[in-house]
Formats: C-alpha cells, sequence, structure tokens
C-alpha cells in the first residue's frame, strides 16, 4: 500500500479524532502542570510567534528527569501542538507528533495515539516528506509504525514498516542503528502476529547490523539485547539449544563489559530464566529470575508491572522446581551471575536433572568422536556438528577453563575465536570438508607485549589440550579431559581419514596462539586495514581476501582490540566500493553483453565461454558490492561463492535476489551454447535455443541492475549497456584521486 492510499484510510477512520478522548481528565492532568507551564504559553491565544523546537526537547527531558511525566507530559505536548501550529512551524509540529506518539504508547493511549498518527502522515505528506528519502520521513514511518503495532493495528503498521525500510534503505548507513531498532521492531509485529519464523529473520538481521556497527560486540549492550531478543523468539520456535546458546551469550556480553548493572541486564536475566524454564532446568530458572528480581528492584523498585511479572514467573518457576526434587543455593541473589551457566555450555544430558547430579531419566545416544590417530577404532567417518559449533564447544569446554587456571592474570586480555582460511570459518564445511585440515581448533590471538611474554608456553597449553569429544543426538557437543592418546603435536583429525595438508601447517597454521598483527598480516599482507584515505591500498586486496579475515566468529574479546582490527577490515570506504561497482559494470558490460555474443557469432566456444566466466564472476561481485560488505561481508573465493550468493539471495532484505539463480542458469546452458551441446552428450543440437536463453539472461541481468542503480539514487538513467552506466556512479566518488575513476 503506498502512501497516498495509507492517509486515505487513515482519514476514513478516523476523520471525527478519538472517541475516547477524556477532556475531563485532560484538563485536571493539566492543573499539575505548574513546573511546565512557564515553558509554553497559558493557551492557544498567548501562543508565541515563533516555535522552539530544543527548548521544546529540552523542556520535555526535563518532564522525564524529574519523573512527573504522568501528570505532565501530557499537557505539555498539547500545548505544543497548539504552540508550534500556530506558529506556522511544520518542522517543528512533526518533531511534537513524534514525541506525542511515543508518549500516548507508552501510557497506553492507543486510541488516541491513531489520532495523532493521522496527523502525522497528513504532515509530512502536506511538507513534501513523503516523496522524499530524509531522515524525518524515516523517523515518522517508524513511530507511527509501532504505535499502530501498540494499537493492534497490524496490516496498517506492517505497511508502514516497510514503507520505512525503503526510506532507510536511502537515509541512514548500511550500519546505522536506527535500522538495526526498525528490524527489531518489525520482528516484534511478527511475533504478535504468529509469524516466529519471519521475526526470527527480521532479529538475526538486527543482530547483523548492530555487531557491524559495533567496536567491540563482546562487551555492547545492544548486542546483548538482540541476542536475548533472538532467544526468546527461538524459544516460540522450539528451537531449544540455539534459544538457549543465545540467550547465554547475552548474559556473557554484560559479565565481559562489568555491565551488571545496568537496567537492562534484568532483560537478559530474565530471558535466560525462560529459556530454562522451556528446558525444564527450574533450578537454573529459579536462580536467573532471582537475579531479574533484584535488579529491578534496584533500578525500578517494586511497584511495577514488570516486577510483578517476574516475580509471578520465579513462583512458578519454584514450584516447578519443588516439585522436580530440585534444590536451589538462595546464596549471591543479589546479582552474582556467576551462578549462571556460561555462554556455550553444554545443556544437561536430562532436563530433570538435580543439584546432585542424578539424572531422573536416562541419557540420549551419544555419537563418539575419536581425535587421537589416524584410524583410530572409535572414528567415524564425518563429524555430526558443524566445524564453527565444534570450535566454540572446544574453546568453551577446554580452552577457557585452561587460560583461567594458568593465566589468571591475562584471561581479560585474551581473544578467542576461529576466523581466516578454511570451508567451516564460513560457515559452508560438510561430510566432504572433514577429510583434511578439520577438527576441534580454535584461534587465540595475543597483543605483541603479551605474546613476547605468554605466547609460546601457551602454544604448548593450548597443543595440549584433550580432544576426544562426543556428539549426542541432540548435537550437543562433550569433550572428554584426559590426555591426547598421541604425542605427535599433529593437528589431530576429526574422522576417518582426516590429514594435514602442508598449506596449514608451520607459517600457515590456520589455529593456535598468534599476535593480532601477524594474523591479519599473513591473510592480508596487512597488520591492520589499510587507512580510509589509501584507496589504491584498498584496491589491491581481493575481496576474497578480505572474506578470509573478515569471516567466522569471535567467542570472546575482552578488550576489543582484535574485534576492532577486524572491523577495519570490514569498512571498506565506500568510494573503493564504488569504484568497485563501476569496475564490475564495465566487465559485465564488455564480457556479457559485448563479447560472448559476438565470439557465439564467429563459433569460438572457448572464448565464449571465458567470457561467461568473466560475466559471472563480476556479477557475483557486485551482488556483494551493492549489499555492502560491511553487513553482509565479501565474496570469498571461487570455491564457496555461489554458497556465499545462495546465502545472501535467500535473506528476506538482499538486493538483486533473483541474480544468483539466473547466473548459475548461464552456467548450465553454456556447454550447450559454447559448444552445441556436446558436453551434454547432444551431439550439435541445441546451441540456438541455448545462445537465445543466454542473452536473454545477460539482458534481464543488467535491467535489473539499473533499476537497483536507480533506487540506490546511483544512476539517472535507464541506458542497458552497462558501460555507459559508469559515469553516472563515478560522479558519486566523492574523492579525486585517480585510481578510484575509470580512464
Amino acid at each position: 500500500m503506498d502512501e497516498e492510499a495509507l492517509l486515505k484510510q487513515f482519514a476514513a477512520q478516523f476523520a471525527h479524532g478519538p472517541d475516547d478522548a477524556d477532556d475531563t481528565d485532560a484538563a485536571a492532568a493539566a492543573q499539575g502542570a505548574d513546573s511546565t507551564a512557564n515553558q509554553v504559553a497559558d493557551d492557544a491565544d498567548q501562543s508565541p510567534a515563533t516555535f522552539d523546537t530544543q527548548q521544546f526537547l529540552n523542556g520535555l527531558d526535563a518532564i522525564f528527569d524529574r519523573h512527573t511525566a504522568a501528570t505532565e507530559a501530557g499537557p505539555y505536548l498539547e500545548q505544543a501542538m497548539v504552540d508550534a501550529e500556530n506558529a506556522g512551524d511544520e518542522a517543528g509540529l512533526l518533531t511534537v507528533l513524534n514525541e506525542t506518539m511515543g508518549f500516548y504508547r507508552s501510557q497506553g493511549r492507543h486510541k488516541e495515539n491513531q489520532w495523532i498518527v493521522q496527523r502525522a502522515l497528513e504532515l509530512a505528506a502536506r511538507m513534501g516528506l513523503t516523496t522524499g528519502t530524509s531522515e524525518a520521513w524515516a523517523t515518522t514511518l517508524i513511530n507511527c509504525a509501532t504505535s499502530m503495532r501498540a494499537a493492534k493495528q497490524y496490516d496498517q503498521a506492517e505497511d508502514l514498516y516497510h514503507q520505512a525500510q525503503s526510506v532507510c534503505r536511502h537515509s541512514l548507513a548500511p550500519t546505522d542503528r536506527r535500522l538495526a531498532a526498525l528490524h527489531n521492531n518489525l520482528s516484534m509485529l511478527y511475533s504478535e502476529t504468529n509469524r516466529p519464523d519471519k521475526a526470527e529473520l527480521e532479529l538475526r538481521e538486527a543482530l547483523r547490523i548492530i555487531e557491524a556497527s559495533s567496536v567491540n560486540p563482546d562487551a555492547d549492550i545492544d548486542v546483548s539485547s538482540s541476542h536475548t531478543n533472538l532467544a526468546l523468539t527461538l524459544l516460540t520456535e522450539h528451537k531449544l539449544e540455539d534459544a538457549h546458546w543465545h540467550a547465554a551469550k547475552a548474559l556473557e556480553i554484560y559479565r565481559t563489559g562489568h555491565l551488571e548493572h545496568s537496567a537492562h541486564y534484568a532483560s537478559a536475566l530474565a530471558g535466560f530464566a525462560q529459556v530454562c524454564f522451556a528446558e525444564r532446568r527450574y533450578a537454573d530458572a529459579v536462580t536467573g529470575y532471582r537475579h531479574a528480581l533484584a535488579v529491578i528492584e534496584e533500578c525500578y523498585g517494586k511497584d511495577t508491572d514488570y516486577w510483578r511479572i517476574t516475580a509471578d514467573n520465579l513462583r512458578q518457576a519454584e514450584e516447578e522446581a519443588a516439585k522436580a526434587g530440585m534444590t536451589v543455593d538462595n546464596a549471591g541473589v543479589a546479582g552474582d551471575a556467576g551462578a549462571l551457566p556460561q555462554s556455550g555450555s553444554r545443556l544437561p544430558d536430562s532436563p530433570a536433572q538435580d543439584k546432585t547430579g542424578a539424572d531422573a531419566t536416562s541419557s540420549p545416544s551419544t555419537v563418539s568422536v575419536s581425535n587421537g590417530s589416524a584410524g583410530a577404532a572409535e572414528a567415524v567417518s564425518a563429524c555430526p556438528v558443524s566445524g564453527l559449533k565444534l570450535a566454540r564447544a572446544f574453546w568453551t569446554q577446554m580452552g577457557k577453563p585452561m587460560i583461567a587456571a594458568k593465566y589468571p592474570q591475562y584471561a581479560g586480555r585474551i581473544a578467542a575465536g576461529l576466523v581466516g582460511h578454511g570451508s567451516e570459518c564460513y560457515g559452508f564445511d560438510d561430510a566432504y570438508s572433514q577429510d583434511h585440515d578439520f577438527g576441534p581448533r580454535f584461534c587465540l590471538w595475543l597483543t605483541d607485549e603479551d605474546y613476547a611474554a605468554i605466547g609460546e608456553q601457551l602454544e604448548t597449553d593450548y597443543e595440549a589440550l584433550p580432544r576426544k569429544f562426543s556428539v549426542d543426538a541432540q548435537g550437543r557437543v562433550t569433550f572428554e579431559a584426559h590426555a591426547r592418546s598421541d604425542a605427535s603435536g599433529a593437528f589431530p583429525s576429526a574422522g576417518a581419514g582426516s590429514t594435514v595438508t602442508p598449506r596449514a601447517q608451520g607459517a600457515n597454521r590456520r589455529d593456535g596462539v598468534f599476535r593480532i598483527g601477524d594474523f591479519f598480516e599473513s591473510i592480508t599482507g596487512y597488520r591492520t586495514a589499510p587507512a580510509q584515505t589509501a584507496p589504491h591500498e584498498w584496491l589491491m586486496l581481493q575481496e576474497s581476501t578480505l572474506a578470509a579475515a573478515t569471516n567466522g566468529e569471535v567467542f570472546a574479546d575482552p578488550t576489543g582490540l582484535f574485534s576492532k582490527t577486524r572491523q577495519g577490515f570490514k569498512d571498506m570506504p565506500d568510494d573503493v566500493r564504488l569504484a568497485l561497482i563501476s569496475k564490475r559494470l564495465g566487465m559485465i558490460a564488455q564480457a556479457g553483453q559485448y563479447n560472448l555474443p559476438r565470439s557465439l557469432k564467429r563459433g569460438d566456444g572457448a572464448a565464449a565461454w571465458l567470457s561467461i566466466h568473466e560475466f559471472v564472476q563480476a556479477t557475483a561481485s557486485l551482488v556483494f558490492l551493492v549489499n555492502v560488505p560491511m553487513v553482509v561481508g565479501y565474496m570469498p573465493y571461487y570455491k564457496w561463492q555461489f554458497a556465499a550468493l545462495r546465502k545472501l539471495s535467500g535473506s528476506m532484505f538482499a538486493l538483486l535476489p533473483n541474480v544468483g539463480e539466473q547466473l548459475e542458469t548461464v552456467m548450465r546452458l553454456s556447454s550447450a551454447a559454447c559448444y552445441g551441446g556436446a558436453g551434454f552428450g547432444e551431439g550439435g543440437k541445441g546451441a540456438a535455443t541455448a545462445i537465445e536463453k543466454i542473452n536473454d539472461i545477460v539482458e534481464q541481468i543488467a535491467a535489473d541492475i539499473v533499476k537497483e542503480l536507480k533506487r540506490e539514487h546511483l544512476t539517472t538513467s535507464g541506458e542497458t549497456f552497462l558501460e555507459w552506466q559508469r559515469p553516472y556512479v563515478e560522479d558519486h566518488i566523492a574523492s579525486d584521486d585517480p585510481v578510484l575513476k575509470s580512464l
């Protein structure tokens, strides 16, 4: 539904204003607003000739600061509307309406708020905002949508959210946290309308944006809140293990950043407790709810719905714990979150396990995986969990405790994770990947100073970690704490026949202890990312190189230094991105639109085949560049190029989502087109049909690219021969550096 239709719909629905406005109550509340009466005129007749928006916002902040919003904010906002309108200040009035929407929503005045929504949309249309991409219009749409969602007007809310998304693509940077907030709000709408699968996608997008914008995601409250929200949504989908991981990760972030006294910490505690309750881990649920109540009482007091709801949840958890015969330690309720399980901890074998460790039910079956010498009797053909999941479990159960025991003074300075070369770092590993360079492994990243002090000994201790593990029927990994069965020092295998190749040994090793600078230099040639003002250096870096430096996961980064360095390689200067888009446009035009059809007409199948290769490479790269690498990552090397492209294309908000499938169709038809179908045993049949289809797809892709360039305001031209689009794109390059411009 477009803006005009929405305005008509609202006008028809609320033509007579809100039907529940209580003038008597409003007047009574106004009598209690003496402290704000000096900041606004007493009535409309005395309204000022001009409206000071900043003074209005300062006055509103003062009301909230002295906790008198319940009686003073309503009259203050109503008078401000009159003042702004009488002063003819449309921008000021729109600001007041946006603030009013938020206040009315917090007070549950939803019917009145629908009238405010109507006024805001009409005013924005009168101001000409609805055809633009300003932040003011984006903010108004989001506030209107959230107000309608709170009023349970879900269809209108969804339309408004989608309009806001379209505007935000142009008005906000890809890593702007307001964009993440929009995804979060939309996820709430999907949750409330029983669409948890869509809610999950929105929350994962929000989490990705927030992590991409954060200097240190391991100590960022917004990242933690996103993990909690995602955990609760996964809970509604009965994805208990994933929900547990995200809920525990949220708590770990608060501990890492020493943020336990933040009011938001209560939400993370209560979210973890809710997950534990669903897992029938009632003792842990009780502990979590008790901690949450302590934080709520400290920050909000007991006389709040927040406290009462959490207290009721605690009561239910205590009742279930008692029925199951579980005992709960009452110590440390005032904030000792250390009693709660850590992020990544293994779930109990039985949900009815009490403090004594006695199982009420038998343990689920497990798959034992040996990581000793090749050919061990227990070895199975493939590890049933992904390399990243195995790495995280190895770190949580073996690496982290080892560091805490042997290097306590450095525990708050060592970063850990799995990044770099290897299929598992991209998340694309499978059973076929495990015949070489696969097994429990992670990286430890140290500063130069710390490496000089403990690097060699830490590497020795890392190599000595037990690597024998089992995986149960639910895919949960358990490592067995005993000495390694082999003393070779070589990396052990995860499955029968797994070998260590030379490219993963010595200077090329993919795991163990590294200096932060050495690690990135081994991948990119740079210890830190090139400067934003050095485009020539960025252009020398292959996208696949940048993908290897920024993939994988960081499990812990107490100081944030590793993440900050890694973030630098993610943050490709936009001028460089635009220059690369221009180069890709040129190659798509030359290889796909010009040389491919000419080679086919000549009957030069080899030249046509190579033209298709160049066209596919350039187009796939352009898709990643248009979607912004900071948000979606870089295109990896050829082996995983299409796996990554399929994953990107499957995202709900992907740009050019159909291109990947079209490219695969071109490749499937290439044998018939280039060699008359000989590759398919067709002899000389079918070439003309395949050629026609490929040419059509190439032109369709070009048309789709032009449409996207227009939507991004990178061109005003409708020319579909993409070489001619390059000057339009390059006009948006701010730098005068000639290396960024085509000849």
